[in-house]
């Protein structure tokens, strides 16, 4: 089956299965990951009937949570996997008060990286969807309609703010267009001034004709916040660097735009021919010759299946490839180069030794200021099992002693899970915070945590063949 669930249909809070976001082949679920989800199925029944409750009951509730959580630490911890863990009380299984002083909302969450799909597509094909037991294609990504992704994103998780983020495509083949786009950020605006809460990249390939012309008309009637490219893809399925001609020429116009955030995907390559341009060489290089621009760089080089260990300063693949670009360039800590989690952070979960060293490293490195909370849902579902990992995972002693890492303290999630975006983003902190205290999502919020209803399901492909189906859908691309 491709959700984690019993007999009866019940799914855990936190998703520990193989999705990818469609830009890579899922990874099949380790002995460990599987033993963790028999070990929270089981604790979740045995303490359901402990609080006289139904399981979905439970599993609803945030010590449902704690239950899914804890039980990643022991199957984790019994295959020798200790760098990091998830700090939970174990009272907060059974007790709701434990369970939200450790788990509940806390920080401003501003997730950079969201995905979404046609709302004119959706409303046709969303009844024709609703019976599709298996949701493993582009297809099915076409039904969810604006509901699904309000759901997903403001009522199933602690969200408050969200970047809608762009595929990599031909101009005339764009699953979602700058358009739709923007149609779906108007239907959240229409939730009583909603607008702020979903803010809007503009796709850029420089290496396509027309891309970098069509830069006035995305910032000028769009009102784009950062551009979005893809180095390691083209239409005619060739790369290219920041550092080529066609790369800075990219960087001067957004400059002359004053739109000077850039985020590139960096990292999960798409395959052997790509692989080149998913490295982060130019990264430290470009940063450097345009200190005024804002250098986001999405999944922070991450390679799939790739395990994170201890800084490598030889190692050009991974987050170790991001480090040192930037280091080699003479930037360093706080520099205009930041490192973003989308995919990255529920990739690295599934490892609580990659998780340690991959965090840590960039804490050490790049800075607790720059590294951005993003997510790449809805792909993976409601972001919510991703948040609750990362509030609650802390570095092991061990770890902290052997590399000089530091504890994960709620300064440094703060600041991740959405403080350090506002300074690129320029977000008035102030403002938002007094528009979402009133606005319709948060009434939405209120009425809907009477009585939630999270779905745990994740949207992705999970199998080789659903991504081989999803591929060849695409064009053989993303």
């Amino acid at each position: 089956m491709h959700y984690q669930h019993d007999k009866s249909g019940t799914r855990l809070p936190i998703s520990l299965d193989p999705t990818s976001n469609g830009e890579y082949c899922p990874i099949p679920l380790t002995a460990a990951e599987r033993k963790s989800n028999r070990l929270a199925l089981d604790i979740a029944a045995g303490n359901a009937r402990k609080l006289n409750l139904e399981r979905r009951q439970f599993l609803v509730s945030l010590s449902g949570a704690a239950s899914s959580l804890l039980a990643m630490n022991t199957a984790f911890a019994a295959r020798g996997l200790t760098g990091g863990y998830f700090q939970l009380p174990p009272e907060s299984q059974l007790d709701t008060d434990a369970a939200y002083s450790a788990l509940g909302k806390r920080e401003f969450i501003f997730d950079v990286q969201g995905h979404y799909v046609p709302p004119s597509i959706a409303a046709e094909r969303k009844a024709e969807c609703v019976d599709k037991a298996e949701p493993v294609t582009r297809e099915y990504m076409a039904c969810l309609g604006a509901d699904d992704f309000i759901k997903d994103v403001f009522l199933d998780s602690d969200t408050d703010m969200m970047v809608l983020s762009f595929v990599p495509s031909e101009a005339e083949n764009e699953p979602l267009t700058i358009q739709e786009a923007a149609a779906t950020r108007e239907i959240v605006a229409k939730m009583e001034n909603s607008r702020a809460r979903l803010l809007l990249h503009g796709r850029v390939n420089p290496n396509q004709d027309g891309d970098i012309q069509r830069m006035d008309e995305l910032a000028e009637n769009y009102g784009v916040v950062a551009w979005k490219c893809y180095t390691q893809w083209g239409p005619d399925g060739n790369g290219f660097y920041l550092t080529d001609d066609v790369g800075i020429e990219f960087v001067e116009n957004a400059r002359r735009l004053g739109v000077k955030n850039i985020a590139i995907h960096k990292g999960i390559p798409f395959g052997p021919r790509s692989y080149e341009h998913s490295r982060c060489v130019d990264i430290g290089p470009i940063a450097k010759r345009f200190p005024d621009v804002n250098f986001l760089i999405y999944h922070s080089g991450w390679v799939p299946g790739q395990p994170e260990g201890p800084y490598d300063p030889e190692r050009e693949e991974g987050l170790d490839g991001l480090i040192n670009s930037v280091k080699n360039a003479g930037l360093g800590k706080h520099s205009n180069v930041y490192a973003e989690l989308g995919s990255t952070w529920r990739g690295l979960m599934r490892d609580p030794d990659s998780a340690a060293h991959g965090l840590s490293k960039l804490i050490m490195h790049l800075g607790e200021d720059n590294i951005l909370w993003g997510t790449d849902s809805i792909w993976y579902g409601s972001p919510q099992d991703q948040i609750l990992a990362f509030r609650s995972f802390q570095i092991s002693d061990q770890l902290q002693t052997s590399y000089g890492y530091q504890a994960i303290t709620d300064q440094i999630r703060a600041k991740i899970f959405g403080l350090n975006a506002v300074k690129p983003y320029k977000i008035n902190m102030t403002e938002i915070l007094q528009h979402a205290d009133a606005d319709g999502i948060s009434a939405a919020q209120a009425d809907y945590r009477n009585q939630p209803d999270p779905h745990y399901l994740t949207r992705g492909p999970k199998t080789r063949r659903d991504f081989l189906q999803l591929l060849k859908m695409s064009g053989n691309g993303p």
